[in-house]
């Protein structure tokens, strides 16, 4: 594994003052073009899911849409995308949540999630949590059973793990990467 994590961590660029100043942005696209990086990361998500009996993967807007549904693939589960309000069609249930600076609300389609479903949520980077615990509060609302949460990379001085835990009840949290 730590192969990997040192594979990974060599394609993942620092851009200094993006998107504001003072901030160092982790830019995961030199990973994504490189197929055995992105190979690398898609098996070692598969295994988590495989571990975490998950049978549904939730990608988040974005980035965890380009993650999620190669994980998906590989790991012979459904993929289901969580948006942005307003970007699904038909019945969805939604989740407001707040962010640094103001609020956003997210929504996947009511019926794609049941209660059988065990599902692992999965996204590129885990910052203070807030996306990732209103996804993890539309999977319960739906019904459905949260597996756990996997991320390629955990912003570990934003304390997002620490706000995850009451909502992951015990479920698990994997980090490939923590900076």
């Amino acid at each position: 594994m730590t192969e990997i994590r040192e594979l990974l961590l060599s394609r993942i660029r620092d851009v200094a003052d993006y998107p504001e100043p003072g901030v160092m942005f982790k830019d995961i696209t030199p990973l994504l073009a490189d197929p055995a990086a992105f190979t690398a990361l898609t098996d070692a998500l598969a295994e988590i899911a495989g571990n975490a009996g998950a049978t549904k993967i939730v990608g988040l807007e974005a980035r965890g849409f380009i993650l999620g549904a190669p994980v998906a693939v590989r790991a012979g589960v459904g993929f289901i995308p969580v948006r942005k309000a307003g970007k699904l069609p038909g019945a969805t249930l939604s989740q407001a949540y707040d962010l640094e600076y103001g609020s956003a609300e997210i929504e996947v389609h009511a019926e794609d999630l049941t209660g059988g479903d065990r599902v692992l949520v999965i996204d590129d980077v885990l910052a203070t949590g807030g996306t990732a615990e209103a996804s993890i509060q539309l999977i319960r609302r739906a019904g459905a059973e949260v597996a756990g949460l996997a991320v390629l990379m955990e912003l570990g001085f934003l304390g997002g793990r620490a706000r995850l835990a009451p909502a992951l009840d015990g479920a698990p949290l994997e980090s490939l990467l923590t900076v």
